[in-house]
């Protein structure tokens, strides 16, 4: 019997060029350069089959190719993260897609089994990870995004705001599981893979600068598992420091380079 998790293949889009922090793959986090952290991590985790590099900077591919792992050279210009995996899923054959942020450093294996093994054992087209906020800061910060689902786990919203608003009284992180921070992951079959990136980018998308309103404008469901696993969101260069206490105090994950 064919292994279902074998035909998932990872897919971490990175990009040099940042207005917040240009080279940000390349930046140096306790010794190693972020992508190789970001690789690492997900080589440790089951489930899954091929874990791939997709950028358009050749000095991205070469770090990739120093430290063992396997890297795509794209040379299009792509609109988001998931017309880039969309771009490999045309030439590397597979059936699952998972899209991982290339500044989101999972720090448990089972991060990913949390999205992989539901995902495989559901009939959703698409899918991705919360995880309850429990920080009063991160509520208001436009950098973290929050998502609303409804009773059966279905996204209702993606968003830079505090979503949901609590009209009375100030609203208190982690009350009663109602605010969730969502994961930069997502995870596809092929073909609705390959229908997200053929639609134009929406009014939504557009104004918030999430790749993922694009598919709820369309209709497309996707279905939000919960995680209890932390991971490391990278998106300034300030936030290296603090990254880098992190590693060092956190028992780390066994990780391996393909």
């Amino acid at each position: 019997m064919t292994n279902p998790a074998a035909s998932v293949t990872v897919v971490i889009p990175a990009r040099y060029g940042s207005s917040r922090f240009p080279g940000k793959p390349l930046a140096n986090l306790a010794g190693k350069p972020m992508i190789q952290h970001v690789y690492e991590r997900v080589r440790a985790a089951p489930h899954i089959g091929q874990v791939l590099v997709a950028t358009d900077d050749q000095r991205i591919g070469d770090a990739v190719t120093k430290f063992g792992g396997h890297v795509i050279l794209m040379q299009e210009p792509y609109r988001t993260g998931t017309d880039r995996v969309a771009g490999v899923a045309r030439q590397v054959p597979g059936e699952i897609f998972v899209n991982l942020q290339g500044d989101e450093i999972a720090l448990h294996p089972d991060l990913f089994s949390d999205l992989i093994v539901p995902f495989l054992d559901s009939r959703a087209e698409m899918g991705t990870l919360k995880r309850r906020l429990t920080a009063a800061e991160d509520l208001a910060n436009p950098g973290i995004v929050k998502v609303v689902t409804d009773h059966r786990g279905e996204a209702l919203y993606f968003s830079r705001a505090p979503i949901p608003h609590v009209r009375d009284g100030e609203p208190t992180a982690g009350q009663s599981g109602l605010h969730y921070v969502h994961l930069g992951i997502y995870i596809y079959r092929r073909d609705t893979l390959l229908r997200i990136a053929g639609l134009p980018t929406g009014q939504l998308e557009d104004a918030e600068k999430l790749e993922q309103l694009r598919a709820l404008e369309q209709g497309i469901r996707i279905r939000v598992w919960e995680t209890r696993h932390q991971s490391l969101r990278i998106d300034t260069p300030q936030d290296l420091e603090e990254a880098a206490k992190t590693l060092e105090r956190l028992t780390p994950c066994s990780a391996t380079s393909s």
